[in-house]
């Protein structure tokens, strides 16, 4: 298992040039999101207009599939206001994409998870937009946009210190939380996957209790509800 520091290191370099609100909130969300089991790495952060026109070029004038209906400078990432991300994968090379991934064994689609995440740091979501749609897309745009950016405005200094202290304080709240590893036992075999204690309380990946005791785990991710069910249908 990669450690934080690893895991970090993956993203580093696409963490230059990020404002420095978007690039606090950012190297939160990999923090949360790995001590919550579920590892991630930014795959795109700031990119210049040349880079921006040379992704637009995709399925109109270069080789490739659409990928952005953006310009140079129309988009957030031309502003550092932006990032990407995809999970990584336990080979710690890996990156995927998928959204109806369970790794950790919780009952959540980790994608799911680390939306949830970076919505309480301040981020909007591509997912949530009402054209088309970025699944892997977060973004800081302090209200503004990129007509705006473009013509020089920048975010206020209060705008700018609000979202930092909420990031800052959200930070320090997960760090208070004291995360233990624990041993479960079912049916006098140890569990192979890891659980952890938390302020009292064992968790154990639904996945791992249902493989111990021969059940099959179900998860909706329309209803977000989890199923363990077992042999008997009880």
């Amino acid at each position: 298992m990669l450690t934080l520091e690893q895991v970090q290191a993956k993203s580093a370099s696409k963490l230059s040039g990020l404002h420095p609100v978007v690039r606090k909130a950012t190297e939160a969300l990999i923090e949360i999101c790995y001590n919550r089991g579920v590892p991630i790495v930014i795959t795109q952060g700031l990119r210049t207009n040349a880079e921006q026109d040379a992704l637009y070029a995709q399925g109109r004038s270069a080789d490739g599939r659409i990928v952005t209906n953006a310009r140079g400078g129309y988009s957030f990432h031309n502003f550092g206001l932006a990032v990407d991300f995809a999970l990584l994968l336990p080979d710690g090379r890996t990156v995927s994409w998928d959204q109806c991934r369970d790794g950790d064994g919780d009952g959540v689609t980790d994608w799911d998870e680390v939306v949830a995440i970076a919505k309480t740091l301040g981020f909007e979501w591509g997912g949530d937009w009402t054209g088309i749609k970025d699944y892997p897309h977060f973004q800081v745009v302090f209200g503004l946009t990129t007509a705006q950016l473009r013509a020089g405005r920048t975010p206020t200094e209060t705008d700018q210190a609000r979202a930092m202290a909420a990031i800052e304080r959200l930070t320090e709240e997960e760090r208070d939380v004291k995360v233990d590893k624990a041993k479960v036992i079912v049916n006098g075999e140890k569990l192979a996957e890891e659980s952890v204690l938390i302020e009292g309380r064992t968790y154990v990946p639904l996945a791992a209790i249902g493989k111990a005791i021969g059940a099959t785990v179900g998860w909706d991710n329309k209803t977000k509800t989890a199923t363990l069910t077992t042999k008997e249908g009880k």
